[in-house]
């Protein structure tokens, strides 16, 4: 059981979108559409034409005119997917979702699938495509509890400062990045904010990855010319080959226009979807950045149509559930009780609360399943407040400290002593008992996602002590409790090094 639980987590984690393996260069293509062969490159030439595809993006301009329509089970839509299906990079992530990471993608569909309604209801309140609601796909897997590396956490994989920027509780009690409804509503919201600020869903979608400004930057930074107003065909952002007389021409033309030599930005290239594949085409993107795109038409396509990429589905039953308003600390566990489910199915339902219990002193809203709201009402009326938290106890032993005992259970020691008005300092007496304002423990990751600063997220704290004439290595080490190693490490000091009086040494905590 404990090996199915530590499986489930990895899986939670690893699926955040940095997960997944960059699209290499000299992808062959195979068709997305149903009943269409693209032939295998086969020479030296085709080959090379490939690996131009994915360097050099320009060169490779997806065309909607040529795509081929899709067969008799009339798929569709609402994001661009027709135009770039047969992308290399939208191909290689086909290629990788149906093979390597065929599993994965069933667990994750099967758990999209609960959500996709809720999803597709708050976007498109927010005049948004529904489709676009995959970003939660290759985001965390529709994971509530995904945690990635720099500690963006959630179905929605929020930032700490971005979250709180749309009104998310973001604490030790409650990390609402965790909570499927408000995390998908300030996804929608922040879509929406940048939907209208690029003009296009997919350099909103690399902007929701890299950030705005990253974006924003690496778009000046392209060469944008307006096609020539005599030129019938549509204005394209991507350049082709042209002939020798046409460049002929187009050169005469620019000669015979001296009044305006400077190339005209086109506004409608730079908001336009084809506009990231260009950018995406460069080094102004990460690595990372550069791929999300074609991930999420890859996995509108899989997800449109599992069952043609190998993927099997089990029915599954929408996230619908009732609720209740409470006004003071309430376990979930008595939650459950009062609604004659398992407390793991009320923890589904409100993994926002990190301590098993909504906070003390405020509002929360507690999500029941379906049906059972009049009952837990009623139950919960006749409970006293007392009653309605069953909060852990904590035995002291000889030499124990009230900070020692906080970080244990992860809680600030405000949090204890109020709990606990009777203690007085930080010693306390061997055998007395303390109450723990919690009803489960929180895990240290989940903690640390929803303390760790947004910026500087892998900075380690650290001191420093000025060496004093006599000090030896050891005995600082001894001092601050830590080993003689990590000192060496951190200074980066030898270890025939030899201390001199006045040298300030950096102390990591």
């Amino acid at each position: 059981m404990k090996r199915l639980i530590l499986w489930t987590n990895l899986l939670a984690v690893a699926a955040c979108s940095r997960a997944m393996p960059p699209a290499p260069n000299g992808i062959a293509p195979v068709s997305a559409i149903p009943g269409i062969r693209v032939p295998q490159p086969s020479t030296p030439q085709l080959e090379a034409t490939a690996d131009a595809a994915v360097n050099d993006l320009a060169d490779a301009a997806p065309d909607s005119g040529v795509v081929p329509a899709f067969d008799g089970e009339k798929i569709s839509w609402d994001i661009d997917v027709r135009t770039f299906a047969d992308h290399p990079r939208v191909q290689y992530y086909l290629n990788y979702f149906q093979g390597p990471s065929r599993a994965g993608m069933t667990v994750f569909l099967t758990r999209g699938a609960r959500y996709e309604p809720m999803i597709r209801r708050v976007f498109e309140a927010e005049s948004l495509p529904g489709d676009l609601g995959y970003l939660a796909l290759i985001e965390s897997g529709y994971s509530n509890d995904a945690v990635s590396r720099s500690y963006a956490v959630g179905m929605w994989q929020f930032m700490k400062g971005t979250g709180r920027g749309y009104g998310l509780r973001i604490d030790t009690w409650v990390d609402e990045r965790r909570d499927p409804v408000k995390a998908t509503d300030a996804a929608a919201r922040h879509l929406h904010h940048l939907r209208d600020r690029f003009g296009s869903l997919y350099l909103a979608a690399a902007a929701y990855n890299a950030g705005a400004g990253k974006v924003s930057r690496g778009l000046g930074k392209l060469e944008w010319v307006a096609p020539a107003d005599t030129l019938e065909e549509p204005d394209t952002l991507i350049q082709t080959d042209v002939s020798d007389s046409a460049r002929a021409a187009e050169d005469s033309t620019l000669e015979a226009d001296a009044l305006d030599p400077e190339p005209v930005v086109d506004n409608t290239d730079i908001t336009s979807d084809a506009a990231f594949f260009r950018l995406a085409g460069t080094d102004l993107l990460r690595a990372e950045t550069q791929d999300y795109v074609p991930k999420l038409i890859a996995a509108a396509v899989v997800a449109k149509q599992p069952g043609r990429f190998g993927i099997s589905l089990p029915a599954s039953t929408p996230f619908a559930y009732d609720s209740i308003v409470v006004t003071s600390a309430t376990g979930l566990d008595i939650v459950a009780r009062l609604a004659d489910v398992s407390a793991a199915e009320i923890r589904e339902l409100n993994p926002q609360y990190l301590r098993f219990a909504t906070p003390p002193r405020s509002t929360s809203v507690i999500r029941l399943p379906s049906g059972t709201e009049a009952k837990v009402a009623a139950g919960y009326a006749k409970l006293s407040p007392k009653a309605r938290v069953h909060f852990m106890s904590h035995v002291v032993r000889g030499g124990e400290r009230l900070t020692r005992i906080a970080a244990r259970y992860h809680l600030p020691v405000s949090d204890i002593r109020e709990a606990n008005p009777k203690i007085s300092g930080s010693r306390l007496k061997a055998g007395s008992r303390l109450t723990i304002p919690v009803v489960a423990i929180p895990s240290a990751l989940a903690i640390r996602a929803a303390t760790e600063s947004a910026f500087g997220r892998h900075t380690a704290r650290v001191a420093t002590h000025r060496v004093r004439s006599g000090e030896t290595l050891i005995g600082i080490a001894r001092r601050y409790r830590v080993s003689v190693h990590a000192l060496r490490r951190v200074n980066a000091l030898r270890a025939e090094y030899t201390l001199r009086a006045g040298k300030r040494l950096r102390i990591p905590s």
